[in-house]
């Protein structure tokens, strides 16, 4: 499985209709659904803001008013093929006065996501466990360095340090066995 690095934004004009196609990292419902909002907002002229996410184990598509099934799965469906996940992609349409037809719509949305994927910087995807440790204030230094590749969602200064680490879920059982230091699992 793979997701995407940063945004994507890409133009396709089909028949004098504007397809803006958007491809968004994102790792929940809520978040898509904020870039949806503010896309609506920015675009206020376009007629159909269409769009597909694969967000773990969630799916969706729509097809915001176009013909059935013209819109939504033709994007889930670039998704999908480019094995894709975590990543959102939504097509506002703004309508040139031209009708394309249902397999003219089904191309232009499907094309708009494809064109969008090539631009954007893809990388492996990888699912993440939590890992939080507990260990003395004069270990912090040798903690800092062992997990300096890492990312800490937090520390806690309380009796002991505490460090909370995002690590992917199939290096766990090596980081905490590397640790070069005295510690706990905090739970």
């Amino acid at each position: 499985m793979y997701t995407i690095k940063n945004m994507v934004m890409k133009i396709l004009i089909v028949k004098r209709s504007k397809f803006i196609s958007f491809l968004i990292p994102c790792s929940s419902i809520d978040e898509f659904n904020r870039y949806l909002s503010d896309i609506k907002k920015e675009y206020k002229n376009a007629n159909h803001f269409c769009y597909a996410y694969i967000i773990q184990d969630k799916i969706k598509c729509s097809d915001d008013k176009e013909p059935s099934k013209t819109a939504g799965i033709p994007i889930l469906n670039c998704l999908s093929k480019n094995n894709l996940v975590n990543v959102g992609c939504i097509v506002a349409r703004i309508f040139g006065g031209i009708k394309l037809g249902a397999a003219g719509l089904t191309r232009a949305y499907a094309n708009s996501c494809l064109e969008a994927i090539k631009e954007a910087e893809i990388t492996l995807y990888k699912v993440y466990s939590v890992v939080k440790i507990a260990f003395t204030y004069n270990l912090e230094a040798i903690v800092s360095d062992y997990v300096k590749n890492y990312n800490v969602l937090n520390k806690k200064y309380l009796d002991k340090v505490i460090y909370e680490i995002e690590v992917p879920i199939d290096e766990k059982e090596i980081f905490l066995k590397n640790i070069p230091i005295k510690f706990e699992i905090v739970i």
